[in-house]
Formats: C-alpha cells, sequence, structure tokens
C-alpha cells in the first residue's frame, strides 16, 4: 500500500452527536467496580512524562528510524520477561542498520539489531528452527525482504533470495504464518503473501499480480507459488486457521488496493502447494477497491465452525458463514475507507463475539477524520459510533480491564494543536472505550508525535498477575509520515490480569488472525 501519499487535514473533534456516539473526556469512569483500581490507574498513566509510575515502566527512543510495524513479544534471554520485537527502517529504498529490533523487556536496552535495504514494515512471527529452545524470529517487508533471525544472538540465519529469472516477480512480503510440513523435513513452513509494486502509479491497472507462497522455514527457499486467482496485486496478511485438513479451505486471503478493486478468496493449504489456486471460493467482490486489512476466522453463528469477518476498503464489514461461504450479515459506511482490522472480544454480554474497528473519512489519499463502530457479531448492527482522532492505519486491541466479563478496547489515537503562530504539532495517545457504559477515557499520555499503523500489544509481560502496555509511535511532532525517530513504551499497569487476553495484538493474540 502506498501510504507515503496519505495526508492529514487541520482539524479535530472529540465526540459525536448522535443517540449511538460515545460520551468522551479525559477521565471519564471506565465503571471499574473498584474505584480505587481506577483512581490508580489513571493516576500512574498521568504521570506518563517521565513514566515515573512503575519500576517496570520505561520508555526507549530509536533516532532516525520508523516503523509500520507492531510489536510482538517472545522471551529471547530466558528470563522469564518477555522481549520485544518490531520492524522498522528509514524512507523507501533506503538502507537500515536498525530493520529489526529486538527490545529487552525488563529494562528497554536494545538486545540485537539487523539491516536490511528497505523498510520492513511486517510484525514478526517466531519458530525455534536451530533448537536451542529460544523461538527465532521472522519477519519481512519491502523489497522483497524475508529473513530469519536467531532470536538469542540477533544472527540473520537466512535472507530470502529471489529465484533465478524472477527479479522482476516480487515484491512486499506480509505477514508470514507457520504451516504444517510440506517438504518432509520434520518442521513447520511458512505460508506468506508477497505482492504491491509501489513504483505503480494509483489507478494504473498494469500491476504484476501478487502470490501466495509457501517457503522452507530453514532456509527460506520456494517450495511453492501460487498466482492470485484474479491476476491481480496483493497487499492482505493471510489468515489461517490451524489444526486443520490441509485439504480444508481454511486460508483467507485477498487482492485489490486503494485505488483498485479486487476480491476476497478462501482456499486449502493443498491448493497453494500445488501452485494453483484458480478454484479458490470467492467471497466478495469490490469494484473500485481492495482488501487490505486482514481478516478474522471467528464462530459467529454458534455452530461450532469458524466464521469469516474482514474490513473491505469501500467502507464495509462483511462476515461469511465458515461452512457454506455465504453472507451472514454486512455493515456499510458510506464515505469511509478502512485500512486497518479490528478488535474482537465481547462487547455486548451475549455468547457471540462482536467487532470493533476505525474506519478513515474521505478518499484516498485525502484521508482525515476517524470513524469508529462496533458491531454486535450477533446481529450485524452498529451498536456504538464516534469520530475520534486523526486517520491512522492501527488496529484495537481488546481486554476486559475490570474482570467484569466484558472486554473494553484499547485504541491508539492521533492529535493535531496549533500554538499561538498557528504552527501545527501533532501528539498521541491512547483511549479505552467502555462500550457497556457508552465511555471513552483518553489516557493523558499525551506522547509527543503520532501513531501511523503500530497496534498495542496487551497482556502480562513478565508473569506478575498485572496488565502490561507495549506501545509504540513516531517522535516527529511537525510531519506525520516520517522515519526519523520512534519510542517504544511499556507501561505498566496495576491492573489485575488473570490471563493474556484473545485478542491484545494485531491479529490477535496468536498472532494468526484467528479468534477461539
Amino acid at each position: 500500500m502506498t501510504t507515503r501519499k496519505i495526508l492529514q487535514k487541520p482539524g479535530f473533534r472529540l465526540g459525536g452527536n448522535g443517540k449511538n456516539s460515545w460520551s468522551v473526556g479525559k477521565t471519564a469512569s471506565l465503571g471499574l467496580r473498584n474505584l480505587y483500581q481506577l483512581l490508580s490507574f489513571l493516576l500512574l498513566l498521568s504521570m506518563s512524562n517521565n513514566l515515573g509510575y512503575s519500576q517496570q515502566s520505561w520508555l526507549k527512543k530509536f533516532p532516525g528510524i520508523g516503523t509500520f510495524s507492531s510489536p510482538r513479544i517472545t522471551d529471547l534471554n530466558a528470563d522469564g520477561v518477555g522481549d520485544i520485537i518490531l520492524g522498522a527502517g528509514r524512507e523507501e529504498f533506503q538502507v537500515s542498520d536498525s530493520a529489526v529490533v529486538a527490545i529487552n523487556g525488563k529494562n528497554g536496552d536494545l538486545m540485537w539489531h539487523v539491516s536490511a535495504k528497505d523498510q520492513i514494515f511486517g510484525s514478526a512471527a517466531f519458530l525455534d528452527i536451530n533448537g536451542d529452545a529460544i523461538e527465532d524470529v521472522f519477519i519481512g517487508g519491502r523489497s522483497a525482504q524475508f529473513m530469519a533471525i536467531d532470536g538469542r544472538t540477533g544472527t540473520v540465519i537466512w535472507r530470502f533470495q529471489k529465484p533465478e529469472g524472477q527479479q522482476s516477480e516480487w515484491f512486499n512480503f506480509y505477514n508470514p504464518l507457520f504451516i504444517p510440513d510440506q517438504n518432509d523435513d520434520g518442521q513447520p513452513d511458512i505460508l506468506i503473501s508477497n505482492g504491491g509494486d509501489i513504483l505503480a502509479e494509483p489507478h494504473d491497472p498494469n500491476r504484476l499480480p501478487g502470490y501466495l507462497v509457501i517457503l522452507d522455514s530453514r532456509n527460506g527457499k520456494v517450495i511453492s507459488r501460487a498466482m492470485m486467482p484474479d491476476g491481480k496485486e496483493t497487499y492482505l496478511s493471510v489468515a489461517v486457521l490451524p489444526d486443520s485438513s490441509q485439504t480444508a479451505r481454511t486460508v483467507i486471503f485477498g487482492t485489490g488496493g486503494e485505488t483498485l478493486g479486487g476480491n476476497l478468496f478462501v482456499t486449502s493449504i493443498a491448493e497453494i502447494r500445488s501452485g494453483d489456486i484458480s478454484r479458490s471460493i470467492k467471497l466478495a467482490t469490490s469494484t473500485t477497491r481492495g482488501f487490505i486489512g486482514p481478516a478474522v476466522w471467528v464462530d459467529i453463528n454458534r455452530d461450532g465452525i469458524h466464521d469469516i469477518v474482514t474490513n473491505a476498503v469501500d467502507g464495509r464489514m462483511l462476515a461469511f458463514d465458515g461452512k457454506t461461504y455465504q453472507p451472514i450479515w454486512q455493515v456499510s459506511m458510506p464515505g469511509t475507507e478502512a485500512y486497518g482490522s479490528m478488535a474482537v472480544g465481547n462487547f455486548t454480554g451475549d455468547d457471540i463475539p462482536d467487532f470493533f474497528t476505525s474506519y478513515a473519512q474521505g478518499k484516498w489519499p485525502d484521508l482525515e477524520w476517524s470513524k469508529q463502530f462496533m458491531v454486535d457479531g450477533k446481529s450485524g448492527k452498529v451498536v456504538l459510533q464516534d469520530s475520534l482522532g486523526f486517520y491512522q492505519m492501527t488496529s484495537p486491541v481488546a481486554v476486559d480491564l475490570d474482570s467484569d466479563g466484558l472486554d473494553e478496547a484499547l485504541m491508539p489515537m492521533n492529535y493535531q494543536v496549533f500554538d499561538s503562530l498557528k504552527r501545527k504539532y501533532f501528539y498521541n495517545d491512547l483511549a479505552v472505550i467502555e462500550f457497556s457504559k457508552r465511555k471513552v477515557t483518553k489516557l493523558n499520555l499525551s506522547y509527543k508525535g503520532n501513531n501511523i499503523s503500530s497496534t498495542p500489544w496487551v497482556g502480562d509481560l513478565d508473569n506478575n498477575g498485572f496488565m502490561d502496555i507495549i506501545y509504540v509511535h513516531g517522535t516527529n511532532v511537525k510531519q506525520t509520515y516520517t522515519f526519523d525517530g520512534l519510542q517504544v513504551n511499556r507501561i505498566d499497569t496495576d491492573i489485575p490480569i488473570e490471563k493474556n487476553p484473545k485478542w491484545g495484538s494485531y491479529m490477535g493474540s496468536s498472532y494468526n488472525g484467528v479468534f477461539d
């Protein structure tokens, strides 16, 4: 996706006017049963300028680089505390010595960094392939960059090499997933999408097609490659149901982009392995826009089979039966475009998962405000909606903050302010949305800069029974699309957490787009 051309316009409005909008305030009640817990939480967060609210909290600044990546967590040094892996880089087509960074979750120290010839915008996946009991890191990005990194040392195990005779046919690598062994070496292999020519002009339909690719996890060599069945480009990270037959249609993929139409499909691992996915089932079509934000596998009709829910760039949320592939419901938001995914959680109190997401208002590249809405997973009806903050591509996460069985959403928000000379400045924050109370709480972090596309991670980083937040943002206060500084924050809270949330990260806490 050619995100470098996205513009942000002046102005900001907080809250909506309709009966289905949220009330918003800096200290709006979260409805927590323990008032002390709420006050303690907000007090700790309000001290974010020096992050002095906990011995376990820290911030780490990285000058000269930026990120589209979302933080992923694994313990790289076996100290019992999760560490943070993040893709990064400089402007497009520029070499960076810190295109992948690993950060100590305990103190924020840099553990290792890896170079790349272009931006690594993807989010990491983990698998121990060298047998040292530490998960290794798999991550990719622009210019056919994809690599496996020794998680303990930061040594590159392998980098993807274009097969001979295919030098012009490989583009961006998106988020990888592991699938059962495809070449009988006893090791899971990698399924990943590749496509998206950043040099293609908007609205130009003359683009090379995208592919679904199976790679050998041990060495990065191509096991199989299958061209998109409609011959179109792709920007969509696949979502795959684990532990299913390889002949079952468990792989969701899609085509199209910001200015060209596309389709949403399901196929099987076996068909991808054969190199021919022309028999994929087409779920949906958009004539003017494509499918970019990852889809979700989630059971919303209580038949015990995962269904499919996705955002289309043209401003629709779509749900399909995972058995019959027939539509279940559809939500349309006219005048919007969707480039992110969604948070899945129990927001309405029944036993059917619900969905919260953020769309951009406007038409690419003139995307301005954001519009957020929550959809009842059972009925497909919009329960709440509002417009909060500037456009960004992050996805919300969901977590039960007060142990009442209902999830709240945690969402990054970008703001723009003007000084007395009418100079423009940007800052960002996190907001907590409690749907049952129709409340939004701005956490008053007031970090300098903005967050374009890095979804937070929420969980128990050090297994002490309390919630941690890993939050990443840019540090440039005057421009939005920059790669000249980023900040990684660990926010250690006093909120008890019995287990990690199901949807506490981009594509869920299991990083695979599956809600169980």
